[in-house]
């Protein structure tokens, strides 16, 4: 006997009997949820739903499932999609100088706290080649020198895209990929590539946004996990953390502690994502913890 695993998400017009009609027919085709959640937004009267069923039978039940849902789907005006959760999503990370997120995301990784596949490495520098290497994933290496062109820059990105087709990955993720993103890239990349920064854009932009929120007094830090979009820093959130600080903290304490946040977010935005529980309405995230 084969077992499978599914993750089924959807949202659709709100009214009643959606989630009724969903699990009578998941039971109707011997599936046995494990896992539901649910949530009916009253402003945009939408619904949202995402549950974790599994099937046992002789031959793979993905195709029949796909088939058997169509005329639900089409009966509420569902936007859905039946995810294969015996597969680890496959990732590409995107990083510059800075090794934080990379290092906690491979620990976790190697650890088993992240179900995913690391399928490379992407960097505008080499200095983090020997490490990732070390953990005998791909490299690759694609230069942007300070200063390049508008041509240079696409031609770097469209490199990105091809590495992301090619390694088949499900999500790319700016693990401090300190670049802005072209307009077309993040097109490409819709809904499929998470940023991580500090909480203080746009309050503190530029360089050192520590040491400018040590300046001003802050008493609160935090960081930032979203999705990437064409304006900068402002795509769907998924996942925020803040730590509160006073006035005996230095701006060298504040970087640790704003690297701590930015990590923690970071994981649980890739877990997010790779676990199925986030869905889009419209600028905002419902996401299923």
């Amino acid at each position: 006997m084969l077992t499978e695993t599914h993750v089924l998400t959807l949202s659709c017009p709100d009214r009643t009997g959606i989630a009724a009609k969903v699990f009578t027919k998941i039971a109707s085709e011997r599936g046995f949820i494990k896992e539901a959640a649910q949530f009916g937004d009253e402003l945009s009267k939408r619904f949202f739903m995402r549950i974790v069923f599994t099937t046992n039978t002789e031959e793979s039940m993905r195709p029949v499932l796909k088939e058997s849902l169509k005329p639900l789907a089409a009966e509420f005006d569902m936007t859905w999609k039946l995810h294969n959760f015996d597969r680890p999503s496959k990732v590409l990370l995107l990083v510059s100088k800075e090794s934080h997120c990379l290092n906690d995301i491979f620990q976790r990784y190697k650890t088993g706290l992240l179900n995913i596949d690391i399928v490379g490495v992407v960097s505008n520098h080499e200095i983090m080649r020997d490490y990732v290497e070390w953990h005998k994933i791909p490299y690759y290496y694609l230069p942007l020198e300070k200063g390049a062109s508008f041509e240079e820059k696409r031609n770097q990105e469209k490199k990105i895209v091809q590495l992301y087709k090619d390694t088949h990955a499900d999500l790319v993720v700016l693990a401090r990929y300190m670049q802005i993103l072209s307009d077309e890239l993040c097109e490409d990349l819709k809904g499929h590539c998470i940023n991580i920064h500090h909480s203080f854009l746009p309050s503190f932009k530029g360089a050192k946004p520590y040491h400018q929120a040590y300046e001003r007094g802050v008493k609160l830090i935090g960081a930032t996990a979203h999705y990437v979009t064409a304006n900068l820093d402002e795509g769907p959130i998924i996942e925020q953390a803040v730590e509160r600080v006073d006035h005996t903290n230095t701006p060298e304490q504040l970087v640790a502690m704003g690297k701590d946040l930015e990590n923690i977010v970071l994981a649980k935005a890739i877990k997010y994502h790779t676990e199925r529980r986030i869905l889009l309405n419209g600028k905002r995230t419902i996401v299923f913890k």
